[in-house]
């Protein structure tokens, strides 16, 4: 078995004298393709930030594989209007790529029409496309990316889906994404860990989807939405907290 890209033990963090996450283990292997799901709130965006290593728990470890290149996608990127940046130069920056480098990246991500367009003057969409180029500059082992479709319409949210997939099939690299679209993303993930402060369930999406867990946060409508995936669930999962405390995800 080879020796994982990324894994957490144990992470517990806190925040305002309450327990974001607690007991947290998660491992990434090659070519896995994870998505972290779970309520606001659920901690989902802080176990992402640590995975990066741009944080530091109050207990447990995160360890990358040497010399491991991760690509991340945030959450939100703010643009500063008072410094106008063309999308050639924005992915050009702090790296040693040529023009012709730039232009195929951003033609494998759909934006190689928007190299001189401001930063400032991309939809919502665009914006999402340059910055997964930029994300794939160092060609990247892990790809991580935090509620990526957020702000897109169903039709954006699909086709940016399918561009990961692909991007992770042609890669071939490990993807671990936060998202809430479960209903999106189950063509194409491999495995779901859900979160609420805890590793409550995970296992293929249509086991996780059939999950008492998955069901009381989620609601009976978005288990009806999955049951055209309905596997048998061999999830044994329980109430008690010293069982919860600690569940390993294994790639």
């Amino acid at each position: 078995m080879s020796e994982p890209l990324v894994e957490a033990k144990e992470l517990c963090v806190r925040r305002q004298g309450g327990l974001v996450l607690d007991n947290v283990s998660l491992t990434l292997g090659e070519h896995d393709f994870i998505t972290l799901i779970g309520p606001n709130g659920a901690g989902k965006s802080v176990l992402l930030r640590h995975l990066l290593k741009l944080e530091t728990a109050d207990s447990g470890t995160v360890r990358h594989r040497q010399g491991l290149r991760i690509g991340y996608v945030p959450e939100r990127f703010q643009i500063d209007p008072t410094l106008p940046m063309p999308v050639a130069r924005f992915l050009a920056l702090n790296n040693k790529h040529t023009p012709d480098d730039v232009a195929t990246l951003a033609a494998e991500t759909g934006c190689d029409h928007l190299l001189d367009t401001p930063l400032d003057g991309l939809s919502g969409g665009e914006l999402q496309r340059v910055l997964l180029a930029r994300a794939l500059v160092n060609n990247p082992h892990v790809l991580m990316l935090d509620e990526p479709a957020q702000n897109l319409d169903v039709t954006g949210q699909l086709e940016f889906y399918k561009l990961i997939d692909a991007l992770y099939e042609k890669r071939g690299f490990s993807v671990l994404m936060v998202s809430h679209d479960l209903h999106m993303v189950m063509n194409s993930t491999r495995q779901v860990v859900c979160l609420y402060h805890h590793i409550c369930c995970s296992g293929a999406p249509e086991s996780v989807a059939r999950d008492p867990e998955f069901m009381q946060m989620f609601g009976n409508d978005m288990a009806q939405m999955m049951a055209v995936y309905q596997h048998s669930h061999a999830h044994d999962h329980t109430h008690d907290h010293d069982h919860e405390a600690l569940h390993e995800i294994k790639p």
